[in-house]
Formats: structure tokens, sequence, C-alpha cells
């Protein structure tokens, strides 16, 4: 079984992408940074890899698609709390991202989203640690 998570993202603007995260609080291993790609730090077996799309391109032969107008996917991070929740999303947002919907709340479980600036789609969610409630 896997111990650790890599996500390769496409970026357009890689400098611009450290600055975005970085706002956010992610720190970067300079041990896998270049004028090419770095490696963000999520936690100690998350990491998310910004490549720049030519060399995101050599490691495919498919399209890139524009993650403004289509999805690739659905990037969802754990928080300890809604307001981890909240803080989180407010940072992107000044930072630059799109807040595409509200925050949804469900009781045991909170949800906000945002679009980075490439347009990818996260997910920061809380959820109670007791789950949803019991059906009667």
């Amino acid at each position: 079984m896997a111990t650790q998570l890599f996500l390769n993202l496409p970026v357009t603007d890689l400098d611009k992408s450290i600055a975005f995260f970085t706002k956010l609080g992610y720190t970067f291993n300079p041990q896998f940074t270049d004028e090419k790609a770095t490696c963000m730090i999520i936690s100690d077996t998350i990491f998310v890899m910004l490549l720049t799309k030519p060399f995101f391109q050599t490691f495919t032969n498919k399209r890139i698609i524009d993650a403004h107008t289509e999805v690739e996917c659905s990037i969802c991070l754990s928080a300890e709390s809604k307001d981890a929740v909240n803080e989180m999303v407010a940072k992107a947002e000044a930072a630059g991202a799109i807040i595409p919907n509200p925050a949804t709340d469900y009781g045991f479980m909170y949800q906000h989203s945002f679009a980075d600036l490439d347009g990818h789609h996260w997910e920061i969610m809380w959820m109670d640690p007791a789950g949803p409630p019991q059906q009667a």
C-alpha cells in the first residue's frame, strides 16, 4: 500500500503559484524546486507537485485541460474545525482565489471551496469525529 501521496498539477506561472500557496501558509521543499517545478508540503505524507505546463506535458500524451472551464478533479483537504475551514478559504480569496460557492454545513460535516490561480478546485472540509447522526 502507498504511504505517501504526490499530486501533480499543471500551472501557468510557477512563481505566482508559489506566492499564492505561500499566502495560504504552505511551504516548499527546495530539494525538489527549480524553474520547472516545486514540491508543496501539505503534511508529512501529502505533497503537491506544481509543474509548469510544458514540464507537466512531458508526463502525458493527453491534452492539458483549462481548469477554469473544465473539471479535472476536486482536491479535498481536511481541517481541524469549521473556523479553520473558513480561515483557509479567506486566505485563498485574499491571495486571489475565486470562491465558486458558499460554504455548506451538513451539521456533522462543513465544507467550503476555492479555485486557485489556475482554476484547480480545492475543497476544505471539517467532519465531526462522531460522524453523521444515526438513523432511527
